[in-house]
């Protein structure tokens, strides 16, 4: 299920790197990187660290390779040719499963996550449409989480009717199962898809949705009021900026000891800083747009300061610094 040999062929596809280059800069041999990656043997944690290190997955590439046993890939199995087998063991493997490549999407492009998880989810979806007994509703939870990520990758790809196809089968999914704080994110990937866009009408809606939706988490409402702010201040509505730029710093003060959902895992009071610091600029406050977009830059762990989805808020910073 974690496909790790697909994650690392597609990496190297955006690296450059050929196997024998790679194999020669990991100091293994060609022929067991081979097999590694088409799945005929399991990575040593030796090979793995090292692909890590050159590949620059910042730990993610161990985290998915450690992520199922063995017994955990026969229950999983299992539980796919005879879905009345399924127990919670199976329903936390394949929760890990996924929490592992949202990791991994910190430091992978979009298009190299989104085959494998595509593929992956087509055998969620089968077990979850099957599966009876105590432990189904707990994986209908698993599901929609599935199908936000597809969402959210295809957003950060720019497959935008897709995106907006998939994210609005989040949204479904998640009212069926009562988890606001994923309707919630789902919204919340729409308004950042639409700030893609330059459609500030769109990121305000989507981003007042998510602000709105009851379940909600107070890290995530801080962080759509500061982005649906931003969109107001696009639009040339100061007040109405300024008004949700004060609700969050309201809110933050009551949000911080509070911990995000896992599917926003990356959340915090920090992070919200960048958010404001778009806002700002848009507002033409230059020198504090400047300081919050720093701030909240500063603050990602290492294996998100790279990202794509970071790339705005770095682009933002120069271009706050330019006109400061």
């Amino acid at each position: 299920m974690t496909d790790f040999g697909d994650f690392v062929r597609r990496t190297m596809t955006e690296r450059g790197l050929s196997l024998r280059a790679l194999s020669r800069a990991v100091n293994y041999d060609p022929g067991y990187v081979s097999r590694v990656l088409s799945g005929k043997q399991r990575p040593s944690p030796l090979l793995t660290e090292r692909l890590d290190r050159e590949l620059r997955a910042e730990g993610a590439l161990t985290a998915l390779a450690s992520t199922l046993t063995p017994d955990d890939r026969d229950r999983v199995n299992g539980a796919l040719d005879a879905p009345s087998r399924l127990d919670q063991a199976t329903v936390t493997a394949l929760a890990d499963v996924l929490a592992a490549q949202r990791r991994l999407d910190d430091v992978m492009p979009a298009v190299a996550m989104l085959p494998a998880t595509t593929a992956q989810w087509k055998q969620v979806k089968r077990l979850a449409g099957e599966a009876r007994g105590p432990h189904a509703g707990a994986l209908h939870r698993v599901a929609a989480e599935w199908v936000q990520f597809i969402g959210w990758l295809h957003a950060e790809a720019r497959n935008d009717p897709q995106a907006l196809t998939w994210l609005s089968e989040a949204e479904a999914r998640a009212d069926d199962v009562g988890d606001g704080a994923l309707a919630a994110q789902a919204a919340n990937f729409k308004g950042y898809l639409a700030r893609q866009q330059e459609r500030p009408h769109a990121v305000v809606r989507w981003f007042l949705a998510a602000y709105h939706t009851p379940g909600a988490t107070l890290l995530q409402r801080v962080g759509d009021a500061v982005q649906a702010a931003h969109g107001y201040a696009l639009l040339g509505e100061r007040d109405a900026a300024r008004r949700l730029l004060d609700e969050a710093t309201a809110l933050t003060d009551r949000a911080a000891t509070s911990e995000p959902p896992g599917t926003a895992y990356w959340l915090s009071p920090t992070f919200s800083r960048m958010g404001i610091g778009l806002a700002l600029l848009a507002l033409a406050e230059y020198a504090d747009a400047a300081e919050n977009l720093r701030t909240g830059l500063d603050g990602l762990p290492a294996d998100q300061r790279g990202a794509e989805w970071a790339r705005e808020y770095r682009d933002a910073l120069e271009c706050a610094r330019e006109a400061a």
